[in-house]
């Protein structure tokens, strides 16, 4: 198993029971960890026409975290990430169910504009995609005018620059291509396009995968610092990295959620066999 030193010290207030109604608060949480659950899923099914790709998952984020879906590939942790800011709805024959609350508000809802929702909910992919045309600067500022959110978005830019830890590195020469930027560089300007229009969550599907052991050590750090204002939900096949910038980790396989709780205990006391065989190297 990854070694205990290896992974962040986490003390999560927030423990799954069978009904997200019934999450217990340790009476030594702090203020902020008493608030309510930022994210509450209860009995999300998702399905691809007549696939069954979720089955009845249940689990609640806590505000101001970072929670990792771990699993072998096919095992529905996208499918899950896509859910939360209903882009799975955006695929032919495709269809979600169930009780998916923001702050209480469910996510499901008819009355649920799902572009309000995605400025809400914001989303990092797997692969950096700059808008090839755009400037740097204009690919930041994409979100402010699509969505005609007003406001100096000179100041915006730059904000969500220093953010994302970019402003530095291309303060001068906003008016480049996005191209130009490294792989690395263009993630974290697509992070910085989605803070823009100021989400509370930050949904991320393996957001280091395409990048080099440097570039990924800065968008892991970038997690550290984000998570101190942001919810963060991120898809991950990297065990090392969920045990380093996670504080809860949900385990998925074959489309059940078989194990989420704090990171030190899933990677070194999990309850379920097949999660210690997964976090273990046995299969997956």
């Amino acid at each position: 198993m990854i070694a205990a030193q290896e992974i962040a010290t986490v003390n999560s207030p927030l423990r799954r029971t069978a009904s997200v109604a019934e999450t217990l608060v340790s009476p030594t949480a702090t203020v902020a960890q008493r608030e309510l659950p930022k994210l509450q899923v209860e009995n999300l099914n998702a399905w691809y026409g007549s696939n069954h790709a979720l089955h009845g998952v249940n689990l609640v984020v806590p505000p101001r975290s970072v929670m990792a879906a771990i699993g072998p590939s096919g095992c529905g942790k996208s499918t899950f990430l896509r859910c939360l800011n209903r882009m799975h709805e955006l695929i032919p024959g495709a269809r979600a169910e169930g009780t998916l609350l923001i702050d209480g508000k469910d996510l499901l809802g008819r009355d649920v504009d799902p572009v309000t929702l995605r400025r809400r909910v914001g989303m990092v992919f797997q692969r950096p995609n700059p808008f090839p045309t755009m400037s740097i600067r204009d690919n930041v500022a994409a979100g402010l005018r699509l969505n005609g959110i007003a406001g100096n978005h000179a100041e915006i830019v730059e904000r969500t620059l220093r953010q994302s830890a970019l402003w530095d590195e291309v303060k001068d020469r906003l008016d480049a291509s996005a191209l130009s930027l490294s792989g690395g560089q263009q993630q974290r300007l697509c992070i910085a396009r989605a803070l823009a229009v100021q989400p509370e969550v930050l949904l991320m599907d393996e957001p280091a995968s395409a990048l080099d052991p440097i570039a990924t050590a800065k968008i892991e750090d970038l997690i550290h610092e984000l998570k101190e204002r942001y919810t963060i939900v991120i898809v991950t096949h990297n065990m090392q990295q969920a045990a380093r910038v996670s504080d809860q980790t949900a385990f998925f396989y074959m489309g059940d959620l078989i194990e989420v709780g704090p990171t030190e205990k899933i990677f070194t006391n999990p309850s379920e066999k097949r999660t210690e065989d997964y976090v273990t190297g046995k299969f997956g």
